[in-house]
């Protein structure tokens, strides 16, 4: 629940929105995040959770890491995280 909580506030953050306004199938799009806050948004997740996400912006559909929805970025981060503290 920590994480889901922590990307949406970033999410929302980024997006000029409150987190009430952040719903989990949202997309990128919907959100009305651009490139640049795209990029934000993942240097904030990366800083909050000390982890790195490897993401392609050249090439979105071949990554691990999925932000095709708010809720599939959480599941993205959450993966990375119980990878990063040895359970998988």
């Amino acid at each position: 629940m920590i994480i889901k909580t922590a990307v949406v506030e970033i999410l929302a953050e980024k997006a000029l929105l409150n987190t009430t306004d952040v719903k989990l199938d949202f997309s990128i799009q919907d959100l009305g995040l651009d490139s640049l806050g795209i990029v934000e948004a993942i240097f904030s997740l990366e800083e909050r959770f000390n982890i790195d996400i490897d993401l392609n912006f050249n090439n979105v559909e071949s990554s691990d890491f999925d932000i095709s929805s708010v809720n599939q970025i959480i599941k993205s981060v959450e993966k990375i995280v119980k990878k990063k503290n040895g359970r998988s």
